[in-house]
Order: structure tokens, then sequence, then C-alpha cells
């Protein structure tokens, strides 16, 4: 008999909104709120993405950059995740999503996030949902141990994501063949995934992600009402 995983995406599928901008802000708030001056370079950066002048990934490193600074140490880090964390669940989960991790759970089925979000944090929340298992975006450290704005290998994202928990199943001992996947996300980023999963749900889903699963015949869910 087959394993049964379900692999939840994070952002705007387990939770109301994104949390990437609002983690910076809170971390900035706590560690230097002086960076805060620095917000409105953000949507400089994002117009710079949206010109193609940077990738995701290197966005994503500007902003971390501007708001938290090159080098934290992580225990100075770890209470503001914390505290982060403590709020996110209390106020940005959806209801639906819990019923569904549940429902999930109590079917045996291994729950695993795959999200874009990094793992500083996600993993955070992901403790407090009852996840054991995060495939997210990883942070470097410099040689000193600190925590600094780059991203270690790549942004979980896309293409990227279904790699990366090709990779974590490899790890874990798992073979395709071995599992049976049911993925939910709100994202046509990742449609990849959906394709790849035998169980595809959209979730919360944008116009585009709708279009993709109603071609394809993929489940369609909405938990944010």
């Amino acid at each position: 008999m087959k394993a049964a995983l379900a692999i939840y995406d994070m952002d705007r599928t387990i939770t109301r909104r994104a949390t990437y901008t609002p983690f910076l802000i809170h971390a900035a708030s706590r560690l230097a709120p002086w960076r805060l001056v620095l917000l409105p370079l953000v949507p400089l950066s994002m117009l710079a993405y949206g010109l193609k002048l940077v990738g995701r990934a290197r966005l994503k490193e500007i902003n971390y950059r501007l708001l938290i600074g090159g080098a934290t140490d992580p225990k100075r880090l770890e209470p503001v995740i914390q505290s982060f964390a403590d709020r996110q669940v209390a106020t940005n989960i959806l209801p639906g999503a819990r019923a569904s991790i549940a429902a999930d759970r109590d079917a045996g089925r291994r729950i695993v996030m795959a999200t874009a979000s990094y793992r500083l944090y996600a993993g955070a929340i992901a403790e407090r949902l009852g996840i054991r298992d995060v495939i997210a975006t990883e942070t470097q450290l410099d040689a000193k141990g600190r925590i600094i704005a780059r991203i270690e290998g790549s942004n979980c994202y896309g293409d990227a994501k279904l790699a990366m928990i090709e990779n974590w199943l490899e790890r874990e001992g798992l073979t395709r063949e071995a599992v049976h996947i049911r993925f939910y996300s709100d994202h046509v980023s990742d449609s990849v995934v959906h394709h790849w999963s035998d169980e595809p749900v959209a979730t919360n889903a944008h116009e585009r992600l709708i279009k993709v699963a109603k071609a394809e015949g993929w489940e369609v869910l909405d938990w944010s009402r």
C-alpha cells in the first residue's frame, strides 16, 4: 500500500495573507526600528522585479537586507521568529485550512508544508500547526554562524519547488511510485507540482490557476470565505 502525503503551500493557501513582507517589518521593528525608514524602498525593488531587472530570489534577498540587515545572530532573531509565528497562527490561518489539515491527518496522511517562504519563520508556523515536515527557502550562514540575507540553494518556487520536494522524498527514503500525493496551493506558479501530484487541489486560487484547474479537472476549493 502506498504511503499517503498531503503537501500544502503556505501563503494564501494556509494563511489569509502573504507573510514575507509582514515578517520583515516585524523583524525590523524589533531588531532595528530605524530600518523602517527604508520601507519605501521595497516597492522600488518590486518595480525592478516587475521590469525583470532582478529575479524573484534576488528580490527577496534585497528586501531582507534592507529591513533586517546583513548578518544577525540566530539567538537574537529567534524570539522575533517565535513572536511572529504566534501572531500568524492567532490571526492569519484560514479555518478551512486548519480543518483540511486535521482531516488529512485523521485520514492517515503525512502532512508536509512546501513554501517559498523562508524556513526561518515558516518552520515555526508549521510547528504550531502540528506539521513536522517543512520544505522551504533556506538562508545562508556566514563564517561566524550568523544568518545573512542570502538564499542557500534555490528559492522554493515554481520548478524549484518541485525539485526540492523530489529531493525531500529521496532524503526520506521514499520513491515517487511508493507515495500517493495530494497537493494544495493557491497559485499558478505551483501548477507544475499540481500536475505532478496524484490529487491536485486549487485552494483560494486566483483566476489563472482556476482556469488551469477547470481545464485539467482538478478540485477547486475556497477556504477564504
